[in-house]
């Protein structure tokens, strides 16, 4: 999917830079609230939330700050922006065509935090971002900086 048009702009939700203790948790709070400002469904929030909470602890693994989150109003949405002070873009893993992670009836209810414990697992948080964003989601660089991005709300394929 290609990048957002008017990467850098938009409501600035969370900064934070590399001495944050708990950015991810912190960021989830922030875009929660602003989305509820903005009158998204709870569904569609909840699922921004974890991929937020993915891309922020990405930069803050892999990258350097200073960090932003952002939205930015698109015509069917918003789009999610985590900024961070490296320019290269990561390498993409090769996603697979089916969901990840189909759902179990019988251990449904695990809640927020048995999807927290999977994220821990390393190497799929991209694969969970992808899942929960069906596939509209994506990394462009804005000069001497990058942007991961994702679109809030974004049907799955």
């Amino acid at each position: 999917m290609s990048a957002p048009a008017r990467a850098g702009r938009g409501i600035v939700v969370y900064r934070w830079n590399d001495s944050a203790r708990l950015p991810a948790a912190e960021a989830r709070l922030a875009l929660g609230e602003a989305l509820a400002r903005l009158g998204v469904e709870e569904e569609a929030r909840e699922d921004a939330q974890l991929a937020l909470s993915e891309l922020v602890a990405n930069a803050a693994e892999h990258a350097c700050g200073p960090y932003e989150v952002r939205l930015q109003r698109i015509l069917s949405g918003w789009v999610c922006e985590v900024e961070d002070g490296d320019p290269r873009l990561p390498e993409l893993p090769q996603l697979p065509p089916n969901p990840l992670f189909p759902p179990e009836e019988e251990s449904r209810g695990g809640g927020l935090d048995s999807l927290l414990s999977l994220l821990g697992e390393r190497g799929r948080g991209l694969q969970v971002v992808h899942q929960l964003t069906g596939g509209g989601w994506g990394f462009c660089r804005t000069g001497e900086t990058k942007v991961a991005w994702f679109v809030v709300g974004a049907s799955a394929t």
